[in-house]
């Protein structure tokens, strides 16, 4: 709103972009705040040996933990397909904005600003569509499990990008496909991170899950390269998207191919074999 109605209160469009930047830092400090002051925090499970720190014990937990993935062979084919499939959701989240510029609006109304106004309002939709597809995905996820969920979500993320590619021209056919981003955003994400929390050891999850954001962050450069490689090499931004196609393929068929059953059996029996006698 505030950059939308920002002539009629006095502001440019650049100072409206800085206040409303201003104001996301506002809330996540005082949502931060609130959290330190009324969540209790857990005692930790393990005391840190004197002669370590905090640094040193984090990169020993992760070496720890990727020394047991070669124990489960399908949590590694699950983690591979996340980041995969994941690269694919990150790069059409961060690049949707470029491509629906580049393609919806001529360079004059870029410079006027009206690609800004379209696309924070596209953004914010998003946010409250993505809340009611969260809880339907749960609800699917009770009916036919987790993992075909996700596999359904995936089906989903693949028709958008060919949707995009072939048949995307106009701003309220970008506003659908938004809300169809919204519908499979929440539940993609949130029940991959509980599909992953059930093939890994418990007791161990802050550890497992530390590997899980490494494999996310640490291939995130990936899709956005093949994007800017692909538009560098043939100047189109629907080729660009397009190519997105091999991460999501390749990324459902690896899970569809995760044997999660296998996978929580392969849990147990390291749990068993790791107890103390």
């Amino acid at each position: 709103m505030l950059i939308t109605f920002a002539a009629r209160i006095g502001l440019s469009k650049g100072e409206a972009v800085r206040l409303s930047l201003m104001s996301a830092g506002v809330w996540w400090g005082g949502w931060g705040l609130f959290s330190l002051r009324f969540l209790h925090a857990r005692p930790p499970s393990r005391a840190l040996a004197p002669d370590r720190n905090w640094v040193i014990a984090g990169f020993s937990e992760i070496a720890f933990a990727v020394g047991q993935l070669r124990r489960l062979p399908q949590t590694v084919r699950y983690l591979l397909a996340y980041t995969l499939y994941n690269d694919g959701i990150q790069t059409v989240l961060g690049l949707s904005s470029v491509f629906l510029a580049q393609e919806l609006f001529s360079p004059a109304q870029r410079a006027a600003g009206d690609d800004t106004v379209f696309l924070t309002g596209l953004i914010l939709m998003v946010q409250f569509v993505a809340f009611f597809g969260a809880t339907g995905f749960e609800r699917l996820a009770r009916r036919i499990g987790p993992k075909d969920a996700v596999l359904a979500s995936l089906v989903v993320w693949c028709a958008i990008v060919v949707y995009s590619y072939a048949f995307l021209n106009t701003t309220t056919q970008a506003l659908g496909m938004g809300a169809s981003i919204a519908v499979v955003l929440g539940g993609s994400q949130a029940l991959s991170r509980s599909l992953f929390s059930r093939v890994i050891p418990p007791g161990q999850e802050a550890t497992y899950f530390g590997v899980y954001e490494i494999s996310e962050r640490g291939t995130s450069w990936i899709g956005p390269q093949i994007f800017a490689l692909v538009v560098a090499s043939t100047g189109s931004y629907r080729d660009a998207i397009l190519s997105l196609m091999a991460r999501f393929v390749t990324g459902t068929i690896m899970l569809f191919l995760t044997d999660i059953r296998q996978a929580e059996a392969d849990v147990l029996e390291l749990a068993a074999s790791t107890e103390p006698a």
